[in-house]
């Protein structure tokens, strides 16, 4: 690893690191050694092969993790990879909660990592869920029918504001719930707006 690879936005991530310190050094230095490219994207370490995005390092207050950007297209032989929640469909991750689990599981990180470069490399992709394929909250679809001008402004977002769209308004158990989600965002949507758009 040498030094110029070695990006500074990092250095000071890991400078201001309370927690998991130990942890992303050792995942920093597990990585490197997998030639990628350091940079710093989301506020995070993140791993590039030729522009494109390999893994990120993150913690959370449980654990830290290594996040493979395409991780649905790996082997996963050793069944360590966690879908963050049932609606992340490309990345996943291999969890961590202290930095001894990583030194035992250098060798495996680094078959992953070498994995995840071939895929990059073979540009394969993952195949995402169409808007279609989500399910429509029959109070977003009654609403939908009635108002042709709703209808036409939701079709004309983006498939990732559609599919956020769906899945706000699918969640809830109740009825009462799913409708003032529909009614608070008909506005949004009617404006062209994504959910987290202000």
């Amino acid at each position: 690893m040498t030094q110029s690879s070695l990006n500074p936005k990092v250095d000071e991530f890991l400078n201001k690191a309370t927690k998991w310190k130990e942890e992303y050094v050792k995942l920093r230095s597990i990585v490197l050694d997998c030639e990628l490219t350091e940079e710093y994207k989301w506020m995070h370490p993140c791993y590039t092969y030729q522009d494109k995005n390999i893994v990120l390092i993150h913690g959370f207050k449980e654990y830290c993790a290594l996040l493979f950007h395409k991780g649905a297209l790996l082997q996963d032989a050793r069944g360590i990879l966690i879908q963050q929640t049932e609606n992340v469909q490309a990345a996943r991750q291999i969890r961590f909660t202290d930095v001894q689990e990583i030194i035992a599981m250098e060798p495996i990180l680094k078959d992953y990592i070498h994995e995840a470069i071939e895929i990059e490399k073979s540009g394969l992709e993952v195949n995402f869920k169409k808007s279609t394929e989500f399910t429509m909250a029959e109070e977003f679809q009654n609403k939908l029918d009635e108002n042709p001008a709703l209808k036409e402004a939701f079709e004309a977002l983006t498939p990732g504001r559609q599919r956020a769209y769906l899945l706000h308004f699918s969640q809830p158990k109740q009825a009462k719930t799913r409708a003032s989600r529909v009614e608070k965002y008909m506005q949004h949507i009617l404006s062209g707006k994504g959910l987290n758009d202000s």
